[in-house]
């Protein structure tokens, strides 16, 4: 039948469309400000708008917060840090020497980085949430915007306590793939599929002999010039003699042995820390295409393929590798790595020019390294250059009183391969933090936010902004 109602006429049924009945929903929290999800933009974001005194929720579909590092299992917010480096300063920089005066982090292997311990970095978020003042809320997934014309009055979620409201004064999005301002009715714009950049499945194994693989490195260096041996790569040329921690060749190397199948094609990438106790963590080798990752069909098919590819990656590694021969997985990331999808259209959007060409804005709520990853384009920030992030990419102008911060801030497509690493997103995330509590100390909306007020709280807070 096209078409059935229940006996009192209130759920309708067609091919298509399950029609569902009215009926109240439970209020489950009101606040000033709801950050919904918890990642290093969501992180930044709940802490500053909570340093700047608003009442603040934050809101997690997982049931941790540090997303795709605590998630997926990358461990590193700023690995770009070569010598001749200009960075962020602020939340994000503040995060990471937390975790290591906790004992959470490792040495990056060619530079002064820091590798988070991916699963300790949730003792260190939860530090930060619990010592803040922050109302945390975990294993609840944003469905919905409550809106009231355009102006947004907060969201409906789900979770095991079933589908209630969270009502608030401000909402950040900070989920990714702007699923809020995609429910509020917000612009954006997504790439096609086909040319989105991949998804990864990352992993870790136990039982790397460490020396016997770092001897290996040494008599076998990589530089980021092989990282243009299997596509056409955009560098400027200062970054290709320096060295990466990349294992592509091997790959090669097992297919030929027929150790793993030719359809193995899209394996290779990075490797991260290595512990003494035998661990080696943030396996970035897995890269699968053609996923949107605002398709649940299509997560369910990466998440699947991608630990199959993970296993031959395995297997490639113990057969062809030193200290990898009794190497074990230890355990795949909880998620996909996702590099793309939705991004707003914003009061500003950021350009290729804008972020090759050190771009100065009036509302500037910080500063980024000219540090660009994606499209293959590389273009490491060894030169002490560095753009600023205007508040207007991360303002929707359809929609007030929601900020978007993180990967989705609006942009072009060079401009994403900047905004979308991990520390640029604790920069947009701490700016809407603090601009979504003074514009409610200021009794003003979003869009009309007094951006010197903001930028006073900002630079109270640590924030270099020029």
């Amino acid at each position: 039948r096209d078409q059935e109602s229940s006996e009192n006429g209130e759920v309708v049924i067609n091919e298509n469309y399950v029609m569902e009945p009215t009926k109240p929903l439970q209020i489950h929290a009101r606040c000033e400000v709801l950050v919904v999800g918890g990642g290093p933009s969501g992180l930044s974001a709940a802490l500053a708008a909570r340093r700047a005194g608003a009442d603040v929720i934050l809101m997690e579909k997982f049931g941790c917060f540090g997303g795709v590092i605590t998630t997926v299992g990358m461990e590193t917010l700023a690995w770009y840090r070569y010598e001749g480096c200009v960075d962020s300063e602020g939340i994000g920089v503040e995060m990471e020497r937390l975790a290591a005066s906790m004992g959470g982090t490792i040495k990056w292997p060619y530079n002064e980085s820091e590798c988070l311990d991916a699963d300790f970095f949730k003792v260190v978020a939860d530090h930060l949430v619990k010592s803040s003042g922050i109302r945390p809320l975990l294993h609840s997934y944003a469905v919905d915007a409550i809106m009231d014309g355009d102006t947004i009055k907060g969201i409906i979620m789900e979770s095991k306590s079933g589908r209630r409201a969270i009502l608030a004064d401000r909402v950040i999005d900070c989920t990714g793939d702007a699923d809020i301002a995609h429910f509020a009715g917000a612009e954006y714009k997504k790439t096609n599929k086909d040319e989105m950049m991949g998804v990864t499945t990352v992993f870790n194994c136990s039982g790397v002999d460490k020396e016997k693989f770092l001897e290996y490195t040494e008599k076998n260096p990589a530089t980021y010039k092989d990282w243009s041996r299997t596509w056409d790569q955009e560098t400027t040329g200062k970054e290709d003699s320096l060295r990466s921690p990349y294992l592509d060749r091997e790959f090669e190397v097992a297919r030929e042995k027929g150790v793993i199948p030719a359809n193995t094609e899209n394996l290779g990438g990075s490797w991260s820390a290595l512990s003494n106790a035998g661990e080696a963590t943030n396996l970035n080798l897995v890269h699968l295409t053609n996923i949107d990752s605002t398709d649940v069909e299509d997560l369910t098919k990466a998440e699947m393929e991608g630990r199959s590819q993970g296993m031959y990656a395995l297997q490639a590694l113990k057969s062809v590798v030193p200290g990898f021969d009794k190497a074990k997985l230890r355990n795949f990331g909880m998620t996909l790595g996702v590099r793309d999808s939705r991004k707003i259209v914003g009061r500003y959007n950021l350009t290729s020019e804008d972020v090759r060409n050190e771009a100065r804005f009036p509302d500037s709520i910080g500063i980024f390294p000219e540090f660009i990853d994606g499209y293959n384009i590389l273009i490491l920030p060894t030169t002490g250059r560095y753009f600023q992030v205007p508040y207007g990419c991360t303002v929707t102008p359809r929609v007030k009183n929601l900020l978007v911060a993180g990967r989705c801030v609006a942009g072009d497509k060079v401009s994403h391969c900047a905004m979308r690493n991990m520390m640029a997103c604790t920069v947009t995330g701490q700016g809407a933090g603090v601009a979504a509590a003074v514009s409610i100390k200021e009794g003003k909306d979003t869009h009309s936010v007094d951006i010197e007020s903001v930028q006073t709280e900002l630079k109270n807070q640590g924030v270099r902004i020029h």
